[in-house]
């Protein structure tokens, strides 16, 4: 099938929550072959590992006013699910389904309804020869299996994010990091949004590409625009809603051409060279590009007590270290509360910083308008102690 542009995924992920004319117009516009083509890839992106034994062939049925567009997949253990394109095999499942029903339940919220928009036909045609029919248990049994294995890839919800993180390959639960409760607790508002994310680091040693990250923030935003930033070439990973990108995160020039062009961004994850030069530089240059409402995530601060990444050889974690970086943000988020220097105006990370939360060994910074003021400021001390003494 033809691969799809970057354009019309965009517009399928905002369709997901439009009106049923504004989904009309799209498919009128783009054409139903394409529109069909880039929701087939999105499925087989979703669809889990197969488990059933015998392969089983499923037609999916996609209808646009008087238009049908018939895709078949080929389910099997131990194969990605495909497209089949040789011609009439076997159909033991047919789904049928309208595309403004497909599209909501790609690219809808999370709690879009899961029944009442498929017809289905189950083992629609007899076994044929007849000596086959002492396999029929099995044949139900795998027609069963690889009928929810499609179902469930035309689902917008998916499994926890540690669930997700062990499929996919990401070292983010069950490892050395217990990170996924932390970011489930944080990206939940972000879930059903159309939100750019970026993260810095593809991972992969030796020749593996990596992208385990990548594929799990990819299942998790149903809606999102994946992007990966590596210093190596990762590009082979890029397909529809994900895209690797090369450069270098110690470089202030390349993160803000990349933000430029493909930000902003609702969030950020740096999981990069954890060096904690490389912290501060992406940091700086990468925060601005972070949407109000958004967040920036700073993953593996145990190296600012490792001198070899550029940490503090002591108990405390120095001001050029990840852990200083936050230190520093809590300074800012507080800056109305200190004496201003020299009448400078308030920084970036004073302007926008609206909340720092700090778990082991991972960081998130909250951006906003920083706009709650404190005290005046011709209160001096005595006249804070008067206020504290009067509200005793």
């Amino acid at each position: 099938m033809p691969k799809t542009s970057t354009t019309l995924t965009e517009r399928l992920i905002l369709a997901g929550t439009a009106s049923d004319r504004e989904i009309a117009e799209l498919v009128d516009d783009a054409g139903l072959d394409a529109v069909v083509a880039a929701l087939v890839e999105e499925i087989l992106s979703r669809c889990e590992q197969p488990v059933n034994i015998k392969a089983v062939h499923i037609a999916l049925d996609v209808d646009h006013g008087d238009e049908r567009r018939r895709v078949v997949l080929r389910v099997h253990r131990d194969e990605p699910v495909r497209v089949v394109d040789e011609p009439a095999p076997v159909v033991w499942s047919r789904l049928g389904i309208t595309v403004t029903d497909l599209i909501r339940r790609l690219y809808g919220r999370t709690d879009h309804r899961r029944t009442g928009d498929f017809h289905n036909s189950f083992v629609p045609d007899a076994p044929s020869p007849q000596d086959m029919y002492f396999e029929l248990p099995e044949i139900f049994n795998s027609a069963t299996q690889a009928t929810g294995t499609v179902i469930a890839g035309c689902a917008a919800h998916s499994a926890d994010l540690g669930s997700l993180s062990v499929r996919s390959g990401s070292d983010k639960w069950a490892s050395f990091h217990w990170y996924t409760p932390h970011y489930e607790r944080h990206f939940a508002r972000f879930r059903d949004e159309p939100v750019r994310v970026l993260e810095i680091g593809i991972g992969g040693y030796d020749e593996q590409l990596g992208g385990g990250s990548l594929r799990m923030w990819k299942r998790y935003f149903h809606r999102g625009l994946i992007f990966g930033l590596d210093i190596f070439d990762k590009t082979e990973l890029t397909e529809p809603r994900l895209t690797a990108l090369v450069g270098d995160q110690n470089d202030p020039e390349c993160l803000v051409a990349l933000a430029e062009r493909h930000g902003p961004f609702d969030i950020v994850i740096d999981d990069g060279s954890h060096m904690n030069e490389h912290v501060h530089t992406s940091f700086a240059a990468l925060f601005p590009y972070v949407r109000d409402g958004g967040i920036y995530v700073i993953e593996d601060m145990q190296t600012s007590y490792l001198p070899s990444f550029g940490g503090s050889p002591g108990d405390s974690a120095g001001p050029g270290t990840s852990v200083g970086l936050v230190k520093g943000l809590l300074d800012d988020l507080h800056h109305r509360e200190r004496p201003r220097r020299n009448g400078a105006e308030p920084s970036i990370t004073q302007r926008s910083v609206t909340g720092v939360h700090v778990y082991h060994n991972i960081a998130f910074v909250e951006k906003g308008t920083n706009g709650e003021d404190g005290l005046p400021g011709w209160m001096d001390v005595a006249a804070w102690d008067a206020l504290g003494a009067t509200d005793a």
